[in-house]
């Protein structure tokens, strides 16, 4: 995966040799696509072409340059997706279809994971259907959320787009700006087909991002992807697979009842990526070089990116937001996984700091991302957050922890993450009662953090400790 944000690409070509090489052409493989995006689409300038090759690279591009939906071309962002995961992962290993077993040994460790779960957190399960799925299908399971991160940044790039022109152009350029259109939601589109292509090669489940990628309520797992994280780690399979279980199953349940972090996890990348700058002037560069006979220099410019953020109080602030937010949500997951798998799992210890660090340092889904908007969705701070988390289940039990998520005013703060015996300690805001008298005077019940709670059916503070704040941890 190339690492510039939007820019043109196309899957690698087969090594030579390769059963599934059936190009004709001239010596050897040519131009490497991600190198020479253009080739992909028309092989090597004066190389030999196959006539039906070139006939379909000549479709492909006027359906590209018709293109005339939003600012992304995601017809063409599946396809490429779809190409790149048939080309294999970086490992060199194929898609396959999901064997019935397979199947299987997911759904009993989906189940095992909420039976073990209900122990250690008073957030019930949240997922109502177990699924097991191929590379492929985690790519078209996901797409719809991609779309809905990504648009927004890239009709700031299609805007800019439109403005490089001198503004008496502008009226005259009618043909000219729908094509360019045309071709920025071919280059978002395909670079976004490469990297969540890329992506399904690695990921492990729905939400190896700390966003919730796949459908509500469907708990997934990858079983190739499974096998083939823990195939480096001396750990039975089963082990890894029931560990994975339970982080999926744990970002489910919180997504499914906390109604409102779904909304503050994405606001919160929508803010940030309100303040990116899009560089006009690299943009410039690009319009007055779209010359089909020297891709070199168009490819040059895209891997330089179009993006700076802005060094603003206000930019700052939404950064430090969502990375508050992620790592509350993974510190959550790390602390509440470990204690239900500890008592069960003799290699919890070590699947925990292996996934720690897979999850912290930047791995593959962070890396995309940052590739699609310029931004890095790593929970910086995971560590602290998982101590916090702790720290809180020992001062005030799972209820007076679990409780903090009934609102967003609740929840720790980047300074609480300086300073968790005191956040532990400090006596806590109820908004239960405010949110019920609010609700009573709209004519509706108020929100409750989960309907079966303990909290609400005893009529208690919720946080389930009002003396914590003198309880020893």
């Amino acid at each position: 995966m190339s690492d510039f944000p939007f820019g043109f690409g196309l899957p690698n070509e087969p090594e030579d040799g390769d059963p599934e090489n059936k190009r004709g052409g001239g010596q050897g493989r040519g131009p490497d696509p991600a190198d020479n995006p253009l080739a992909a689409l028309f092989g090597s300038m004066g190389g030999q072409l196959n006539p039906q090759d070139l006939g379909a690279a000549f479709q492909q591009l006027g359906q590209m340059l018709s293109y005339e939906g939003g600012p992304v071309n995601w017809d063409l962002a599946r396809t490429v997706a779809r190409q790149t995961v048939a080309q294999g992962a970086p490992d060199g290993s194929k898609d396959r279809s999901v064997a019935a077993s397979e199947r299987a040994q997911v759904d009993e460790a989906l189940r095992l994971a909420d039976l073990w779960l209900d122990g250690v957190t008073s957030l019930p399960s949240g997922a109502g259907t177990a699924v097991a799925w191929s590379r492929a299908e985690w790519v078209e399971a996901t797409l719809p959320v991609w779309r809905e991160l990504v648009d927004p940044v890239a009709e700031r790039v299609g805007a800019a787009m439109g403005q490089v022109l001198p503004e008496e152009m502008q009226a005259m350029a009618g043909p000219l700006l729908g094509m360019m259109r045309s071709m920025g939601g071919a280059m978002f589109g395909t670079q976004i087909g490469q990297a969540v292509g890329a992506l399904a090669g690695e990921v492990v489940g729905s939400t190896d991002v700390g966003l919730p990628l796949g459908p509500a309520g469907k708990a997934a797992l990858l079983p190739q992807n499974v096998a083939a994280l823990g195939a480096g780690l001396g750990v039975e399979e089963r082990e890894v697979r029931l560990y994975l279980a339970l982080r999926e199953a744990a970002h489910q349940r919180l997504f499914a009842h906390v109604p409102w972090l779904r909304s503050h996890l994405f606001g919160a990348v929508d803010g940030y990526a309100r303040g990116i700058q899009v560089d006009t002037g690299k943009l410039e560069d690009l319009v007055g070089q779209l010359d089909p006979t020297r891709p070199e220099e168009l490819q040059e410019k895209l891997q330089q990116g179009l993006f700076q953020p802005e060094d603003t109080p206000q930019q700052k602030a939404a950064l430090a937001r969502l990375e508050t937010a992620l790592a509350l949500v993974e510190g959550w997951v790390d602390a509440v996984v470990f204690a239900a798998a500890e008592p069960h799992l003799p290699s919890a210890a070590a699947l925990r700091e292996t996934l720690r660090r897979r999850r912290a340092t930047g791995g593959p889904a962070e890396q995309t991302f940052a590739t699609l908007i310029g931004l890095e969705l790593r929970p910086r701070r995971l560590r602290d957050a998982a101590r916090l988390w702790a720290s809180l289940t020992d001062a005030r039990g799972t209820q007076g922890r679990d409780a903090l998520w009934a609102h967003p005013d609740m929840l720790p703060t980047a300074q609480d993450l300086d300073d968790p015996d005191g956040f532990v300690h400090r006596e806590q805001l109820d908004f239960s009662e405010l949110d019920r008298m609010l609700g009573d005077a709209a004519g509706e019940p108020g929100p409750r953090l989960d309907k079966d709670s303990d909290a609400d059916k005893d009529g208690d503070d919720g946080d389930g400790n009002r003396d914590g704040g003198e309880s020893g941890r």
